[in-house]
């Protein structure tokens, strides 16, 4: 194992971190696909208010703070990073939030124990076994009548070559430093169909991640100029920006944003 694989993410440097992270350390905190609009319209179809929801893979807390502000019942995170869990424990404070270090496919989370499970650009990150297994996890931590929502990268159309589809993945793969494999819509749907969900629904909104009209809609005028302040100073990360919006310009034509909602059916 080399020593960068091993460094913690906060000493990494910046042409080092995965996209995500990257991002985050400059200053965004929005870092979903399809934005907030398609945030807010994914937890408004999952009926957050009252329900006990889990959400996988929480980051730094940015969906968490609105789910919070739906009043669940309950609020339970679960994190592979340790690191990233307590900012996350300060945003869930108001409704007795946990968050738990885990791995998203084996939770430890009791059985039938939820009525919403969320997951946010997460999956896209895994490989085909990954997402199956953390699919699978989510249908068994929830109630009948639950609720699993995710917001991901998606590819269009459905009927999209192969070649195209490892092209794509390539090259997001080399831009953003993590191995990203997204789907089309209709391997979306299947994913969670095959886990047992039914009654399967799809929502789209652009893929625009790093569009300047996006980044102030999502982060606000004082957010944007925060990120654009820290681009300045940081040449590194600078290039590393302008080379991930590069690729997803490049692509943008075959690049969507998707929100897909499941439900665990009645025994």
């Amino acid at each position: 194992m080399t020593v960068r694989q091993t460094l913690p993410l906060a000493q990494r440097s910046d042409a080092d971190l995965p996209g995500h992270w990257l991002l985050a350390r400059l200053g965004k905190r929005v870092l979903r696909p399809g934005g907030l609009e398609l945030t807010t319209r994914m937890l408004g179809a999952a009926r957050i208010g009252g329900a006990d929801v889990v959400e996988l893979g929480p980051g730094l807390g940015r969906t968490a703070r609105d789910i919070v502000a739906r009043k669940p019942r309950s609020y339970v995170g679960v994190d592979d990073t340790a690191a990233a869990t307590e900012s996350v424990r300060e945003v869930v404070a108001p409704v007795d939030g946990k968050v738990v270090v885990a791995d998203a496919a084996e939770t430890g989370l009791p059985g039938g124990s939820a009525d919403v499970v969320i997951g946010e650009a997460m999956l896209t990150m895994q490989g085909d076994k990954a997402k199956r297994a953390i699919v699978e996890e989510a249908f068994r931590v929830l109630r009948p009548g639950g609720r699993y929502a995710i917001h991901e990268l998606g590819l269009k159309p459905d009927s999209i070559a192969q070649e195209t589809k490892d092209e794509i993945r390539r090259g997001m793969s080399r831009a953003i430093k993590v191995n990203a494999r997204p789907l089309t819509a209709g391997e979306w749907v299947r994913l969670l169909t095959d886990a047992g969900f039914t009654d399967v629904t799809i929502d789209y909104a652009p893929m625009a991640l790093l569009n300047p009209t996006r980044v102030l809609a999502d982060e606000g005028p004082l957010g944007a100029l925060r990120i654009v302040g820290n681009l300045i100073r940081r040449p590194a990360a600078r290039r590393r920006v302008v080379d991930m919006r590069r690729t997803f310009q490049k692509y943008r034509d075959s690049l969507t944003a998707v929100s897909v909602v499941g439900v665990v059916p009645a025994p």
